[in-house]
């Protein structure tokens, strides 16, 4: 991939990779246990594509109290599955002729998963295939890659000449042409986005940064790699600002819903330090996503893309159900495909300039060209694409979630659908929030101010 991945990680001390084989380092970052931060893997050089995952079925041991249940395993820093599923995993290694580099529970889905590493003289789709005629095993597949979908676009220049909005103080506002495009300002006059959780599966974000200030409730990191600090990650910070920049705080932006709040999960990792291109993978992405199933945030954004993942789609499934409202970035050329956005149920978000040979399709639209937004170290700058877009449409759910908490993903989809401009071809957050407000009130009028409490009316 012809990308320097300088650091390094093992028990030893040892290098695990050869300098600039990034392609062995997506696996190598997920090598490290979620809960226990060991590492279980040979010294030599092991490819990503010597790599696979397979899932069994976790169930609790016999001799375990009536009272155990596989939730509580889910709370143990260094639970990774009872000896009853230890002991079928080392089977299959055993039988199939596998390494176990790393295990890890997925509680939603009852599932206790493994990477492991297979012979550099076998067939990986043979194997897979192998395995997938076991009945011990629930799921086999390749470990499979995800990237980020933004890119920089240029420079904040004379922003601090600019002048402030009679709504807000923050002195970059008028600078914010999506977040003004989508009438995000007069959506604010019903709801700010208080009392309603994002999850956001992303790099890591600078929790630090004065525009997020009290946005951040809570952070996990699933890449746990300490040469890379999770603080000076871009791509996790700039979604996270054009969500829920904090409003009227005398600097900066102001997100589409400065009041939400933030559940930073670090699934992803720069592929070159102070860039926004990154990558993640099966292994942290399902981690990841269980997190987010657990918590408490209503609403999963998504801001990456690559192939269906049958494990990752498993776990979209249950997040569904569970009433999670989950929001996506779509590829550039703008159409859903793999995962995320190709996933049933998935609100699939594609920028408001689409690649001209795309047909029409279903993915919502929003701005996601030369958006203002935070960079690490308290800084702002402008980046583009569809990351930026499903930004845009989550924290336009936020504020909607505020206003009708009971509203379904598919409602959503509709409502966003059935409001947005004709010109350009983009959702249009002000007239969402005033069709659920019941049609009352304009967005024309001038706003006076932000909402800083839900209105009271009905709610469902």
């Amino acid at each position: 991939m012809g990308v320097e991945c300088g650091f390094r990680i093992a028990l030893s001390g040892q290098r695990l990779f050869p300098r600039g084989f990034c392609g062995a380092v997506v696996l190598l970052t997920c090598l490290m246990l979620a809960g226990t931060g060991k590492l279980r893997a040979q010294s030599s050089a092991i490819p990503a594509t010597r790599a696979i995952i397979v899932a069994v079925e976790e169930r609790p041991d016999p001799a375990l109290a009536a009272g155990s249940t596989q939730r509580g395993y889910g709370r143990q820093a260094d639970y990774s599955g009872s000896a009853r599923t230890r002991a079928i995993a080392a089977g299959l290694a055993r039988d199939h002729g596998l390494v176990e580099l790393s295990a890890w529970v997925i509680d939603p889905l009852h599932l206790r998963c493994m990477v492991y590493a297979i012979a550099a003289s076998s067939d990986r789709a043979e194997v897979l295939s192998r395995l997938r005629s076991d009945r011990r095993v629930a799921l086999a597949q390749e470990l499979q890659e995800f990237d980020t979908l933004s890119t920089p676009s240029g420079s904040l220049a004379a922003a601090s000449s600019a002048s402030s909005t009679d709504q807000y103080n923050d002195p970059y506002v008028a600078l914010q042409t999506g977040f003004a495009s989508i009438g995000a300002g007069q959506a604010q006059r019903l709801a700010n986005g208080e009392g309603v959780g994002v999850a956001l599966i992303d790099t890591g974000v600078d929790s630090t940064h004065p525009d997020l200030k009290g946005r951040i409730r809570g952070q996990r990191d699933f890449v746990n790699t300490p040469a890379l600090d999770p603080g000076s990650d871009r791509h996790g910070t700039e979604v996270a600002g054009v969500i829920a920049a904090v409003a009227n705080n005398g600097v900066g932006i102001v997100g589409v819903a400065p009041a939400a709040s933030l559940h930073a999960f670090r699934a992803c990792w720069p592929l070159v330090a102070g860039r926004p291109a990154a990558r993640c993978n099966s292994f942290t992405l399902a981690q990841a996503l269980g997190a987010a199933i657990d918590s408490d945030a209503r609403i999963i954004n998504l801001s990456l893309g690559g192939p269906h993942d049958p494990l990752l789609e498993q776990l979209l499934d249950v997040a569904l159900r569970r009433g999670k409202i989950v929001v996506a970035a779509t590829p550039a050329d703008g159409r859903p495909f793999g995962f995320p956005s190709g996933v049933a149920g998935v609100i699939a978000v594609s920028a408001s300039t689409p690649d001209p040979s795309a047909p029409g399709n279903a993915a919502l639209r929003a701005p996601g060209k030369q958006i203002l937004t935070l960079e690490p170290g308290g800084s702002y700058d402008y980046a583009s694409g569809s990351s930026l877009a499903a930004a845009h449409v989550t924290g336009t759910v936020a504020l909607l979630l505020q206003l009708a908490p009971a509203t379904d993903s598919t409602a959503l989809a509709t409502l966003l659908k059935h409001t947005s401009q004709a010109q350009p071809d983009q959702i249009d957050a002000c007239a969402a929030a005033h069709s659920v407000h019941g049609g009352r009130g304009s967005c024309f009028e001038q706003p006076s101010g932000i909402a800083t409490t839900a209105p009271s009316f009905d709610k469902h």
